[in-house]
């Protein structure tokens, strides 16, 4: 069994929907593959794929961008897992978050996929939903609008400086997550900003 970690940004592929609030688990992988200087290459299990060390001589994370649709992200990520011999506790899953607000970062272990149609795909393929998730907070549509349509919409370009802020902030959870753990991340993470 390997001691790497696999971040796995959620996301749906092609370019028209790159810069959207569900796609904002891939931003934040592709974060942390340019603060390595790494880039994506193709693999076998349908993921785009890109390794690094945490740090020298600290663990190898495995960043990952499954190339299917959000709904059905627990293909690549079990194949992935396997590939690797990576365990589900060592699977960190990062996805955006309607009931989070805008910007704001949580982080959990298990628990329900409070309707997140990737979260559920990817804890039936792993057959359990312990593994740890970096939630990043887009929150919910004003008025009436439908929740499934504003998740496919881009960010708006007033939202750009809080959005890079908000990825790089939930790289840095994912990075202490792996570094000093759950209850270190969330102690600095889940903190109200100054």
């Amino acid at each position: 069994m390997s001691d790497a970690w696999l971040i796995v940004g959620l996301g749906n592929p092609g370019p028209q929907y790159e810069r959207t609030r569900h796609n904002v688990g891939q931003l934040v992988v592709d974060e942390l593959a340019n603060r390595r200087g790494e880039g994506f290459r193709s693999h076998k299990a349908n993921a785009r794929v890109a390794e690094g060390l945490l740090r020298p001589g600290g663990p190898k994370l495995v960043l990952a961008k499954p190339n299917t649709f959000m709904n059905v992200s627990g293909g690549p990520v079990a194949g992935l897992v396997q590939f690797y011999g990576i365990p589900p506790q060592r699977v960190v899953i990062v996805h955006d978050e309607l009931d989070i607000p805008f910007d704001a970062v949580r982080l959990k272990i298990g628990g329900g996929h409070g309707g997140h149609n990737g979260v559920r795909d990817v804890a039936k393929a792993l057959g359990t939903p312990d593994f740890p998730r970096v939630r990043v907070g887009i929150g919910r549509p004003p008025g009436r609008q439908d929740p499934a349509d504003w998740v496919l919409q881009q960010f708006p370009a007033s939202a750009r400086e809080e959005l890079a802020l908000a990825v790089s902030d939930a790289a840095d959870a994912v990075e202490r997550l792996v570094d000093e753990g759950l209850l270190a991340a969330q102690q600095v993470h889940h903190a109200p900003r100054p």
